[in-house]
């Protein structure tokens, strides 16, 4: 890749995006994002395939977070293909995001990082994110290769961006 500019663009994800966004960012959860009533799904493409993803949830996911701020959309799910981090997937899907809700007239933007995610942190800091000082558990399960499932609560901070008007 050298000095070669590294170019994507960001757009509402589309069916036809899923199995490569699976094979690129492997999670399991992308078709159930896609899905989702309540929300958007976008998607960093670039030369023409998925490199990574995240869903605008246009009310908070979180009931101690939904009660401070209950018109503020929110971030979730942001996931770059470990090839593309680094790289400016994470900013262009971020800055879609905050796109997508001024064009709808929010005023803010936030979103929620995990404790233990410095790195994600000083991104969302970078890009202009506050912590507020609501602290939560984000509650979650998944399963591993074997099938089992796994419950896991992450300590979790909101961050929030005011949207220029």
């Amino acid at each position: 890749m050298g000095d070669e500019p590294y170019l994507l663009t960001v757009r509402p994800c589309r069916e036809s995006d899923l199995r490569l966004l699976e094979q690129t960012v492997p999670t399991g959860y992308h078709e159930a994002r896609f899905a989702r009533p309540g929300s958007a799904y976008l998607v960093a493409v670039r030369g023409g395939a998925p490199v990574g993803a995240g869903e605008l949830w246009w009310h908070p996911k979180e009931p101690a977070v939904r009660e401070r701020f209950p018109d503020c959309p929110e971030i979730n799910g942001l996931t770059v293909g470990v090839a593309h981090q680094s790289r400016g997937a994470g900013t262009a899907l971020v800055q879609a995001a905050e796109r997508l809700a001024a064009e709808r007239g929010r005023v803010r933007i936030g979103l929620g990082v995990d404790d233990q995610n410095v790195r994600a942190a000083a991104l969302y800091g970078r890009l202009g994110y506050v912590d507020v000082g609501c602290e939560y558990l984000d509650r979650y399960h998944y399963l591993d290769d074997s099938g089992a499932r796994h419950e896991v609560a992450d300590a979790c901070r909101f961050l929030v961006k005011a949207l220029a008007g």
